[in-house]
């Protein structure tokens, strides 16, 4: 706690400052173009990796960047994004992916959740990956497996985000596009999903 309340402190004296004018239109209200889903790992800092600022992104944020599908226990999230699509009206919708993330190691070692009911529960929505990876990856070595299932899951999200009802009709009045993402922590790289080429390719070109 202590580092966190120094942290706080250096903010209020050195970097306020600096946006205080950016923070003063940001206190009547927000309109932020991109919702962004992503998993929970302290790693994945979105502002930090795409240098956004206060009120670019909207963001949500759970294990495994998961999406229930329409009809399904959605909580926090399903509200989130209907809020963020139906009522900030984004014109992006990303979800993101990334490497060494520990509800795709689970999905691979069922056991590691031994006694975590509630983990187990929430991983029901990520074990449809397993549908979209091939014979040769699912018998590959460790970490291909890991990155071919972390981006299935991400399909696997953006199938299940297609779903619900606003969600359709937001991407049929072409008022909404949506984005799969796979972020790999030690090169910093992202990639993006490409309908065309069936396959994930750099982002940055």
């Amino acid at each position: 706690m202590k580092r966190l309340i120094e942290g706080h402190k250096r903010f209020l004296a050195e970097a306020f400052p600096l946006k205080r004018g950016q923070f003063h239109l940001l206190a009547e209200g927000q309109q932020p173009e991109t919702l962004f889903i992503t998993c929970a790992d302290s790693r994945i800092v979105p502002d930090l990796i795409l240098q956004t600022q206060p009120g670019d992104l909207f963001l949500c944020r759970n294990a495994g960047n998961v999406i229930p599908r329409a009809g399904e226990p959605g909580g926090g999230v399903s509200a989130t994004i209907e809020y963020a699509v139906e009522v900030l009206k984004v014109r992006h919708l990303i979800v993101c992916g990334h490497s060494d993330c520990g509800v795709i190691r689970a999905l691979m070692d069922p056991e590691r959740l031994t006694g975590l009911s509630s983990v187990q529960d929430w991983l029901r929505h990520v074990e449809p990956a397993w549908a979209y990876v091939g014979e040769v990856e699912r018998n590959a070595g460790e970490l291909t497996r890991h990155t071919a299932l972390t981006h299935a899951n991400v399909l696997v999200q953006l199938d299940n985000l297609r779903t619900h009802a606003y969600i359709r009709r937001a991407l049929a009045e072409s008022r909404l596009q949506v984005h799969g993402w796979y972020y790999d922590i030690l090169s910093g790289g992202i990639e993006q999903f490409d309908e065309g080429a069936g396959k994930f390719v750099s982002l940055a070109g």
